[in-house]
């Protein structure tokens, strides 16, 4: 089921409410919102609510067995990409960065965030659909720039089938699969990238993989390979 709401403070924040009050959601559910009036990115980051972009957040309950929790972000940017690409005309391509992000080029398409609360873990997804924010520091695009607008709606429906599927695949088969299906739809191997915090040195490497628990292999100048598993990553 997708509910849509006119206009929210943030699709996150409302399911976590929602649970925080003690109603069990459903994993298939979504809550879709035409405007968000505080959504948020990573580390807190506004997350800009123009008319016309799919704004939207759903619920999984983790279980005995299942992979880590912090790889559902692969799982959700996985999900994107198959809905996305066939929008985006060749040369053009929408890879993955890791860990939350679809870009073209250098430009940001989409971003995913991921909260927990309690057992639940909340899926936040946000798509330039119509249009694109103007970030400082950051180079951003919209599917729009590609041709008509697609349609939000339809769009949300085909997320939904989407992430359902995938997953389906992640409980089912594990994280080897994902893990191959999501490097080959990324940026390839021997990518510039930077990785540190704002205001932080960053740390220079090129991409080099991604390791059997879904962590990002930063190969450095040194020829030393170092696991990252958290933190701001940067086409370098």
């Amino acid at each position: 089921m997708i509910q849509t709401v006119p206009e929210t403070r943030s699709t996150n924040a409302d399911l976590s409410a929602r649970i925080a009050a003690g109603e069990r959601l459903a994993e298939d559910d979504w809550l879709v919102a035409d405007r968000q009036t505080a959504g948020r990115g990573r580390q807190g980051r506004a997350w800009f609510d123009g008319a016309g972009n799919f704004m939207g957040s759903t619920v999984v309950w983790p279980g005995r067995g299942d992979p880590s929790p912090g790889t559902l972000a692969l799982v959700a940017g996985l999900a994107v990409q198959e809905v996305v690409a066939p929008l985006i005309p060749p040369p053009a391509m929408a890879l993955l960065k890791w860990p939350n992000d679809l870009l073209v080029g250098s430009a940001k398409l989409c971003g995913i965030l991921l909260e927990r609360v309690g057992e639940a873990v909340i899926v936040g997804i946000g798509v330039n659909l119509a249009q694109a924010p103007q970030v400082e520091g950051r180079e951003t695009l919209a599917l729009s720039a590609f041709g008509p607008t697609p349609d939000r709606d339809l769009f949300a429906s085909s997320l939904a089938r989407q992430f359902s599927e995938e997953l389906h695949r992640w409980r089912s088969f594990g994280l080897d699969p994902l893990l191959r299906r999501w490097q080959a739809a990324a940026h390839p191997p021997g990518t510039p990238l930077a990785v540190g915090e704002p205001g932080e040195e960053p740390l220079q490497g090129t991409f080099a993989g991604l390791a059997s628990d879904g962590a990002l292999q930063l190969r450095l100048a040194d020829g030393t390979t170092r696991t990252i598993h958290a933190g701001e990553v940067r086409l370098g």
